[in-house]
């Protein structure tokens, strides 16, 4: 069935018989992945975005196989045209989407085309959740040209706040440079989503040690649309949302204030904002704020220095700073495919999707942070709004949308059967597998640990005898064997503190 492409009177295009059409903007290296994964059939496929840049991301990939699960990969900048030469099965059209219309199986764009599909699938990901909308020293990182907007800013600071405790804060406090920082946080450590109290402290400590190692100019897919002007988004606006961040991020950016010295980070525990003060508002209100406390000093100063905006934190406590950065989650970007479309909804507001990642609604899919995992899991797999998590859902959808079409069978995706993410953090690499954290496992179950300072963190989670989850951070080379034992749940009762005895090779016992 070809492509039909029609221009009307007003000179806008109305483009027809789509075997698929991808939507997708933050996730758009899944986005592309998915669409080159539909199989070789002889129907294009259409990935529609509204990133400034245009285009899906993912293309020449550099993967490595950490183990079954686990896998790292550079990828590299490249223009979407070379993704629709590579793919002539794709392409690619630069349009934010006005409106879904899932009874008459059409998309229509912003720049007033209508695309009608047969599979429709849902990739637009997540928008960062901002602690205060419309002010201009509040930024939110969420993909890449927002983190390119924040490194401009961050060349003029000499200090910012940072509020949140997931990913995206963790690497920021550690890879910013020549600023100082107060990180605020809700919880009693940091790193909270992610580990421990024990893996916090093994962690903070290098907060405040200089980086040994040189910056590694790590490679980003990125496809871009050509010939269009870039312009600066507003630094607090979310609803645009560009490409994804996708791991390294941070890498190629110089994140670099106006001093001289490398780390300089305050925590403040256990707070939230409470109120965002700008300098004249500040200034009438007759408030005093304070400096950055010194080390082992718990004397609260007064700071004389003027700043463009302050924050008042639940704590009682009022710092000014030049830029404050919005780290504290997201939110599915589930607008405008809700508007007119009775999709089921999941508590986090994602697009609830079945075992083959199908939405509520007849031939439309939802893959990534845009959509909520509704089938029974796996009892050491869970969803978390991850990149590499939503790259796996990507190839699985586009699967079972290829197999839908051809009405063949599908079984469920191996990567499924056990969270494992790779990450790093402060330098270390860190492993997470199954319930890492002992998620939903109740006070039924014990924890075994192993701690080498500045070497590595060990940490592996038990219940009745079997390994339920592990977080390793360090080069310690147990992830493929970890990953094995979670996932065969062999009784270890016997093996006892022998299983992370670093005097035994663990790996002879299970190879």
């Amino acid at each position: 069935m070809p492509t039909v492409l029609l221009r009307g009177k007003d000179g806008k295009a109305c483009l027809t018989d789509f075997r698929y059409v991808i939507r997708g903007d933050q996730s758009l290296e899944k986005a592309a992945i998915l669409g080159k994964g539909l199989g070789q059939q002889n129907k294009r496929k259409a990935l529609d975005k509204t990133d400034s840049h245009g285009g899906g991301h993912d293309g020449r990939e550099q993967r490595r196989m950490v183990s079954k699960l686990l896998e790292e990969f550079d990828v590299e900048e490249q223009p979407s045209t070379l993704l629709e030469t590579r793919f002539p099965n794709i392409k690619v059209i630069e349009s934010g989407v006005k409106q879904l219309k899932s009874e008459e199986h059409c998309v229509l764009t912003e720049d007033g085309s209508q695309y009608i599909y047969k599979q429709l699938c849902l990739c637009a990901g997540a928008k960062p959740k901002l602690v205060c909308e419309g002010n201009p020293y509040v930024v939110g990182i969420r993909d890449t040209d927002s983190a390119q907007e924040f490194q401009k800013q961050l060349t003029t600071a000499k200090r910012i706040m940072i509020i949140g405790n997931g990913g995206i804060a963790l690497e920021l406090v550690y890879e910013i440079e020549g600023c100082e920082v107060i990180w605020a946080i809700k919880d009693k450590a940091i790193g909270n989503t992610f580990f421990d109290a024990g893996a916090a402290e093994f962690l903070t400590s290098e907060l405040i040690t200089e980086k040994l190692e040189a910056k590694i100019a790590h490679k980003r897919t990125r496809y871009t649309t050509e010939g269009r002007k870039k312009e600066a988004r507003t630094t607090a606006k979310a609803s645009n949302v560009g490409s994804a961040l996708g791991p390294d991020w941070h890498e190629g950016l110089n994140l670099k204030g106006t001093k001289e010295f490398s780390h300089k980070i305050h925590i403040e525990n256990m707070c939230e904002i409470k109120k965002i003060y700008l300098q004249e508002e500040f200034i009438n209100l007759k408030k005093e704020s304070l400096i950055l406390p010194s080390d082992n000093k718990s004397v609260k100063t007064i700071d004389k220095e003027m700043w463009p905006v302050y924050v008042e934190l639940t704590n009682e406590k009022i710092y000014g700073c030049d830029l404050i950065v919005s780290a504290t989650g997201v939110t599915p970007n589930v607008e405008p495919f809700v508007l007119g479309n009775n999709f089921n909804l999941g508590q986090d507001g994602g697009l609830e999707v079945d075992d083959h990642m199908h939405t509520s609604l007849p031939d439309i899919y939802a893959a990534g942070d845009i959509c909520t995992a509704s089938w029974q899991p796996s009892p050491v797999w869970q969803q978390m709004r991850l990149w590499t998590q939503a790259r796996q859902m990507g190839w699985y959808a586009a699967k079972c949308m290829a197999a839908d079409h051809l009405g063949e069978p599908i079984d469920m995706d191996f990567s499924f059967e056990l969270f494992a993410h790779v990450t790093k953090f402060f330098n270390y690499k860190v492993v997470l597998l199954g319930k890492y954290n002992a998620q939903d496992l109740g006070s039924d179950h014990e924890l075994m640990l192993r701690c080498t300072k500045g070497q590595e963190y060990v940490k592996v989670v038990m219940q009745n005898g079997r390994m339920m989850g592990a977080v390793l951070i360090g080069e310690t080379d147990l992830e493929e064997t970890f990953e094995n034992l979670i996932l065969n749940q062999m009784d270890l009762s016997s093996y006892g503190e022998d299983l992370l005895d670093p005097n035994i090779d663990i790996e002879d016992y299970f190879d």
